[in-house]
């Protein structure tokens, strides 16, 4: 468990944040910038000074009412920022050497498994300047994770990379994650990063916590849907594959006792998956239509029904024990005489499910 317990305050701006944190596990800090994000984790890391409590299994880093704040290098934290901060001058194979010189601790990460994991073993006689942004990013992920750090922070690690490197770089981060399970906190303001990683998210504004749950429950909550994309919102579900049809290229999740198809990513079955099902590609039906094109009709009951942030209405259908989103016009919701218990239908199109299904965060805790 990572408690954290802290005030700071800096010219106009003042962070307060009262949090108890599952790990191992990927935590997010998500918000805007100037949400106060990468304030929150410095003060973890050390390299901001706080009033207040922060322990990390156990161990406390800082209390401040008895004068106790460890050094930064005290504290098994490595951080990985946004520009990687490799040295200019030493070679790929030095820069990672380095991270393993200054340990005094037992080596749980091995430097040729770090090496292949991260992909990095054709660069190690290259410098930094030979490489893309996305491969120096990789080499400052092998060389903080060969510290062997209790826990590691990610600063907006892909903000400085572009698109079409981003998605070479989330894999790695997805190995780092399942691999060693090591507490992480991942700082970020891109949701789809944050979908694809964490198993437990911190929303922030304006230096203050908003909400702290699991991309699931909080996929549902107001605190982060009107801080992203209207077209981004939708319900966060966590399933294992159930079946594959590779004739027809499709694979089915298990959803309460349900059937939910979508295009065949050619994961195994029994992998543990995270889909977000965008509202906007949910269709509610009072009654079974028949005759569609829509590979999925799932019954269930309407849970919650608010007005969204562009006028339309989110309304939360219950299917076994998940939640789905619909986006509908007010006038929708009339005609169907939509009210909380209802049994509906909720029509979801195989193919428009593909962009945002990643393999499932191991649990925290």
């Amino acid at each position: 468990m990572l408690g954290i317990d802290v005030y700071v305050e800096r010219g106009d701006f003042s962070l307060e944040a009262r949090l108890n944190i599952p790990t191992p596990g990927v935590t997010a800090f998500f918000g805007a910038s100037g949400a106060g994000k990468t304030t929150l984790a410095h003060t973890v890391t050390g390299l901001i000074r706080a009033t207040g409590h922060i322990t990390l299994d156990e161990e406390t880093l800082l209390d401040s009412a008895r004068g106790l704040c460890l050094a930064p290098e005290r504290r098994g934290v490595a951080c990985v920022f946004q520009d990687a901060r490799l040295f200019p001058h030493l070679c790929i194979a030095d820069n990672l050497d380095y991270g393993l010189r200054r340990t005094q601790r037992a080596h749980y990460a091995q430097r040729d498994e770090v090496i292949a994991l991260l992909g990095l073993g054709d660069m190690l006689r290259r410098r930094p300047h030979e490489l893309s942004g996305g491969e120096r990013q990789r080499v400052g992920l092998g060389r903080a994770l060969l510290a062997q750090p209790r826990l590691l922070v990610l600063d907006e690690p892909l903000a400085s990379v572009d698109v079409a490197r981003r998605g070479e770089v989330l894999p790695y981060l997805e190995r780092l994650r399942d691999r060693y399970r090591i507490p992480m906190i991942y700082i970020s303001h891109d949701y789809e990063e944050v979908l694809q990683l964490a198993a437990w998210v911190v929303v922030m504004d304006k230096g203050r916590v908003l909400a702290a749950d699991t991309p699931s429950a909080l996929s549902l909550s107001p605190s982060l849907q009107h801080r992203i994309r209207a077209d981004a919102v939708g319900a966060v579900i966590e399933s294992v594959v159930a079946a594959r049809d590779e004739a027809n290229a499709l694979m089915a999740l298990d959803l309460g006792g349900q059937t939910l198809r979508l295009a065949d990513a050619h994961f195994e079955i029994g992998t543990r998956v995270r889909l977000q099902i965008p509202a906007n590609e949910v269709i509610l039906a009072t009654e079974l239509p028949t005759g569609l094109s829509v590979r999925n009709s799932l019954s269930g009951t309407v849970a919650q029904i608010d007005q969204g942030t562009d006028g339309l209405v989110l309304v939360a259908v219950r299917v076994g024990d998940q939640q789905l989103l619909a986006r509908v016009t007010p006038a929708a919701v009339a005609d169907l005489a939509l009210t909380i218990g209802r049994p509906v239908w909720a029509l979801v199109k195989a193919a428009s499910l593909t962009g945002s299904l990643y393999r499932g965060a191991a649990p925290v805790g």
